[in-house]
């Protein structure tokens, strides 16, 4: 399976779609774990704190659990990876 390295942005793009959907770290994890994901809350947690890596597979069942497109969880990442601004800078 591939991992995706997290990154701040990442982490606060998918707080942001949760909050908007109006679900909990917990209701997150629960709807992803009905799809076959074995995440953790406390896991989930550090992903989006953009301090935990998430897997390729675990992007998709969000993806249909926010019903969102991608662009939505990499909106604001900045093409280069020597660019530490965050987008409100």
């Amino acid at each position: 399976m591939s991992k995706l390295l997290g990154n701040e942005i990442l982490g606060e793009n998918i707080k942001r779609i949760r909050l908007a959907r109006g679900l909990t770290q917990e209701q997150t994890v629960a709807r992803l774990q009905v799809l076959g994901s074995p995440l953790s809350r406390s896991t989930y947690s550090l992903i989006e704190m953009g301090r935990g890596n998430i897997f390729v597979n675990d992007l998709v069942g969000l993806r249909q659990v926010f019903n969102v497109s991608y662009e939505e969880f990499f909106k604001d990442i900045p093409p280069s990876r020597s660019s530490k601004q965050s987008p409100d800078k």
